[in-house]
């Protein structure tokens, strides 16, 4: 207990169309992929119907929301057009909101024209790994959307993104970096915003490992924090292993990211996640 009321203390709503997301105990993310080539195959879901399927099991595990990606962003991914995009996402975006009305869906998605469209379709929020430096239209649009935001740290291109490896501290720049990120964010309009330090983007493992040891830090931004180390590749290269071997690490190291001060964990395995906030709150 004492720890954590150590914590600088950050918003815990978020609104987005009439419905409030109480952030004052941590909730999961659940991640669903409708694409061919996440890191992690078994998050990949190819129809609406396997969509509807997984989008039950993790509301049921505890997810409070789902995090829906037409693109992956791993190293070495294909690069497909907005179109492609769209149709891959709405459909499975429309059908979840009709089904579970209650659940909060979150767009993972760097283009303007796709955010928007699938908050029309029924999402509720956007998630960004670029926080808008990749669409110059981004952040507007989300502002006129009202709809809250999740701007991930990173540096360079959606090519280049993950081979920007230089730093001298890489919490403070990290942390400086994002202080920018909220001023635009803020300068655009965006009410609710939500900070997520972008582990394995532009980022050694080693240095992610510094970045999770030290993101209470990151507190003195005022927004809250986002968590995305989901059987990432800096738990599973550290244990000699692969992404389908890592969710006894990653829950490790979610236990480490609630302590340091995340209000989201962004996962693909709901039910242990879920477990680990329930027993951080027994401590």
């Amino acid at each position: 207990m004492g720890f954590k009321n150590t914590l600088l203390p950050v918003a815990t709503l978020l609104q987005s169309k009439g419905n409030l997301l109480d952030l004052s105990q941590p909730v999961v993310m659940g991640i669903i992929n409708i694409n061919p080539d996440s890191f992690y195959a078994a998050s990949r879901k190819q129809d609406t119907e396997a969509v509807l399927m997984q989008a039950g099991k993790m509301i049921r595990e505890g997810a409070a929301i789902l995090d829906i990606g037409g693109a992956s962003t791993r190293p070495g991914a294909g690069v497909i057009t907005p179109d492609e995009e769209r149709n891959r996402i709405l459909p499975a975006i429309a059908a979840i909101s009709k089904q579970f009305p209650q659940t909060w869906i979150s767009v993972d998605t760097y283009h303007a024209s796709v955010a928007e469209a699938a908050v029309q379709a029924g999402a509720h929020m956007v998630n960004d790994i670029s926080a808008g430096s990749f669409d110059e239209q981004m952040l507007q649009t989300v502002a006129r959307l009202k709809v809250p935001y999740i701007a991930m740290h990173l540096r360079g291109s959606a090519a280049s993104m993950h081979e920007q490896y230089q730093y001298d501290n890489i919490t403070l720049e990290v942390i400086d970096e994002l202080r920018k990120v909220c001023e635009r964010c803020q300068a655009a309009g965006i009410t609710d915003l939500i900070l997520d330090p972008g582990f394995g983007f532009a980022k050694k493992a080693a240095q992610s490992f510094e970045l999770l040891n030290h993101m209470g830090l990151l507190r003195l931004l005022g927004k809250p924090l986002l968590a995305g180390l989901s059987r990432k590749s800096m738990i599973y290269k550290s244990l000699d292993t692969d992404a389908a071997q890592a969710l006894n690490g990653t829950t490790a190291l979610h236990m480490v990211a609630l302590q340091q001060g995340s209000q989201m964990l962004r996962v693909h395995d709901v039910q242990a996640a879920a477990e680990a906030i329930r027993l951080f709150g027994m401590l």
